[in-house]
């Protein structure tokens, strides 16, 4: 993890390492605790797995000793494992860190064997719950410390596609939706992939946010509390509604199009998309409900993804827009003329330029 631009040195912020000066990060814990979260570029080289995990903490309830002796013998064949198949491509000169849960026993066998073998060992002290707590912490304070461009705008207007328009041209971008691997709306779940947990975004995020330069502003997509099952820090959410804003638009037809593209498995099974929206009915009355089940049976994807946008996302979006940005309509206004990557190109040269030095002179 790059400290550099947000002022985080190594070793302070309580205890926390410069993550990226190690040549290898190794996590010792189960796979099922790396997954649900690991510091940023760590290798997931366990002990134990995930089934010995269980069996070794069982049998430690009415046997201590039989369960460290087995404990014992797992670890050691799993690490010899460890060593064959993945420590051979390190040299002794290289930095290696290496925690567990509470830096204990697990992390403990893994520093013995390598410094034993003349590897440069160290070990968090206090294990990933250590780095849990600390992550808890700056995500209450590094937020703040930058200046947000905020790009607003209704449904399908290419809000994500500008922010990586905005990306390619040396803007520093957080994309929050990537971050958590949804799309931030009920439909918005991306196929085949599940959304980190809290932590592991947590995680994500403060990476993230530690390899921005705070001298120079961040371009985020407005987003609400909760990205699909994922929130946001308050400090960043505060810190992004006190920022700078600008309002996007496109023709209707453009929008349509891009949710065609953006969400095409829905062309292909329109009944999974009106499931997505069941709950709906309610807010929007039985028979606006009706047509969409309609259109849905008539595949007439591109007529139901419009009806869905006017009857539903824009007005929605409108009065979560004001609530959270009461100043939004005396923002900059652009609308797009299409929302291709060539297309939005000379837009975000344009935007960079004449946006993020108001940004920066406001903020100085």
């Amino acid at each position: 993890m790059n400290h550099e631009g947000i002022g985080l040195k190594p070793f302070t912020m309580r205890g926390m390492y410069d993550f990226k000066s190690f040549d290898l990060i190794i996590d010792a814990r189960s796979p099922r605790e790396f997954d649900e979260d690991h510091i940023p570029g760590a290798v997931n080289l366990p002990v134990v797995d995930n089934a010995e995990f269980a069996e070794v903490g069982t049998l430690h309830r009415t046997n201590p000793l039989a369960a460290y002796q087995l404990g014992a013998r797992y670890s050691l064949q799993n690490i010899a494992r460890h060593i064959e198949t993945h420590l051979s491509q390190y040299g002794n000169r290289s930095r290696i860190l290496v925690y567990c849960f509470r830096g204990g026993k697990r992390s403990k066998v893994w520093q013995d064997v390598l410094e034993t073998i003349g590897y440069r060992v160290e070990r968090v002290k206090g294990g990933w719950k250590a780095y849990r707590r600390w992550v808890n912490e700056q995500l209450g304070i590094v937020p703040s410390r930058f200046h947000y461009i905020v790009v607003s705008g209704p449904t399908g207007c290419g809000k994500t596609r500008l922010l990586t328009a905005l990306q390619d041209n040396g803007a520093q971008v957080l994309d929050l939706e990537d971050l958590a691997t949804h799309r931030g709306s009920i439909i918005g779940a991306v196929p085949g992939k599940q959304q980190p947990t809290q932590k592991l975004f947590d995680s994500r995020l403060l990476e993230r946010l530690s390899t921005f330069d705070s001298t120079r502003p961040v371009w985020v997509e407005s987003e609400s509390k909760k990205i699909g099952q994922v929130q946001l820090p308050d400090a960043l959410l505060n810190t992004m509604r006190a920022g700078t804003t600008i309002s996007i638009d496109a023709p209707m037809a453009q929008r349509v199009q891009l949710l065609r593209e953006e969400y095409a498995h829905f062309e292909e099974d329109p009944g999974s998309l009106i499931e997505r929206l069941r709950y709906l009915r309610s807010l929007v009355g039985g028979e606006e409900f009706e047509r969409w089940e309609s259109l849905a049976s008539q595949k007439n994807v591109p007529e139901l993804f419009e009806r869905l946008m006017r009857h539903h996302y824009d007005p929605t979006y409108r009065r979560s827009i004001l609530r959270n940005y009461p100043e939004i309509d005396a923002s900059p206004k652009i609308m797009l003329d299409g929302l291709s990557m060539a297309q939005l190109d000379p837009v975000a040269r344009e935007l960079i330029a004449r946006i993020e030095q108001v940004a920066v002179a406001v903020e100085t």
